[in-house]
């Protein structure tokens, strides 16, 4: 009787467990979109294992971002888009909230061009077509599918994503030693400042702390009793740990492909289709075609979650949460790809366009950060789950860290 009953606490935790996956999967998407390929193949292939410490430094402060991203919306009901307008004067909140939909087209810009990459590489779609198509398609897929459809199609764009890279890594010489000390020693190489934070900014991703604030308060948890919402947030917790632990593989698995292939045959990447046609004769002709399939994917995947991101943030402008049905939602979805697939139209190096796309996330960053941390820290907005000194604390040093680097950088562009 005593197993029969263990047996059956044990399903139900797996079965409550189950029940609260999908958010982070959603999150994960917006980190292993295109602009991170040409981030990590930067890294990897102009500086070796060198910078892979980067990717566990930001995926640290990514976890700790979103949990507290989740958590606003967990225990008081509202994005933090929403929480901005409610709570911050109206020409502070529209001038971050604008800027955040500017890191949201810059997020689908990365997500769109990439996507148009992977169809000229695989049907030789021409660039402009290809990113019209992505915008088109992703924008049917956002109008047709409730949250609880779009977490099962994006849960299987990752998983295929993630086979793709676990194939190509079997296929290369990685050497693990160097990797390993890449992981945890900081090293930044004379002029690799613009890499570095396109890296942080393709890992930690304003739109993707608005989104998380906004797939978590949906679910309107903050309207059950204090056990319900303990319970969520222990449970939210392990999703995006799990989730973050994906991404960090599969950010890592890209800079790993990158070192052992190009790096080390002293091939500097500067175009997603070089990176295909070197890994032809490197590496044969099914790593080239599971890299086009896998950037694919990664793209429509992380199209559709910057769409959401967007769609989020602009309905927030007028203390809306996200509703695809409702005019805002949707107009912020068709603003966020109609400006996106406008700059395209004007980039000439496809390549750039992905990297400096990051680095204006980094920028915008701190922005995100700080906003959020006021937001959370309020007993007002969060009452009894407001952050704890130790809380703030972490967010702190994070805020403080992304902005250092952000002057360093605005150091080193401008030679001050």
């Amino acid at each position: 009787m005593g197993r029969y009953f263990e047996t059956e606490i044990t399903r139900k935790s797996a079965r409550d467990f189950l029940r609260y996956i999908g958010p982070g999967i959603l999150i994960t998407v917006g980190f292993i979109d295109p602009g991170n390929w040409a981030s990590n193949l930067a890294a990897g292939s102009e500086y070796g294992y060198d910078l892979l410490w980067m990717v566990t430094l930001s995926t640290i402060m990514l976890i700790i971002l979103q949990h507290n991203a989740a958590h606003l919306g967990i225990a008081s009901g509202l994005c933090i888009s929403e929480a901005a307008s409610y709570n911050l004067p109206r020409a502070v909140s529209v001038f971050l909230l604008i800027s955040a939909m500017g890191a949201a087209v810059s997020t689908a810009l990365a997500e769109i061009l990439g996507g148009a990459i992977a169809l000229q590489l695989l049907f030789n779609v021409p660039l402009m077509y290809g990113a019209v198509f992505m915008a088109v398609f992703c924008v049917i897929l956002l109008k047709s599918n409730s949250y609880h459809k779009m977490e099962k199609i994006i849960i299987g764009f990752v998983s295929l994503i993630g086979l793709s890279f676990i194939a190509e890594l079997y296929l290369v010489p990685v050497e693990w030693s160097k990797a390993a000390v890449g992981w945890v020693y900081p090293s930044i190489p004379h002029g690799s400042l613009v890499v570095i934070m396109s890296v942080l900014g393709a890992v930690v991703m304003p739109h993707n702390l608005f989104l998380h604030s906004e797939i978590i308060q949906s679910r309107q948890w903050n309207l059950e009793d204090e056990k319900v919402i303990e319970r969520q947030l222990k449970y939210e917790f392990i999703d995006t740990l799990f989730s973050m632990g994906i991404g960090w593989a599969i950010n890592s698995a890209m800079i790993l492909i990158a070192a052992s292939t190009f790096f080390a045959h002293n091939i500097v990447i500067d175009d997603l289709t070089q990176a295909v046609n070197m890994l032809k004769p490197l590496l044969g002709g099914n790593a080239a075609i599971l890299f086009a399939a896998a950037l694919l994917f990664a793209g429509l995947s992380s199209t559709v979650t910057a769409g959401m991101a967007g769609g989020s943030i602009y309905a927030g402008l007028f203390r809306e949460s996200y509703d695809i049905k409702d005019k805002h939602s949707w107009h912020g979805v068709l603003l966020t790809y109609g400006l996106a697939v406008l700059i395209i139209f004007f980039i000439s190096q496809p390549f750039d366009g992905l990297i400096y796309s990051q680095m204006v996330l980094s920028m915008q960053l701190p922005f995100t950060i700080f906003l959020q941390i006021y937001l959370t820290s309020s007993k007002k907005i969060m009452g009894k789950y407001a952050n704890s000194v130790k809380q703030k604390v972490m967010l702190w040093i994070i805020g403080i860290i992304v902005t250092a680097l952000n002057i360093m950088l605005l150091q080193e562009m401008f030679n001050l």
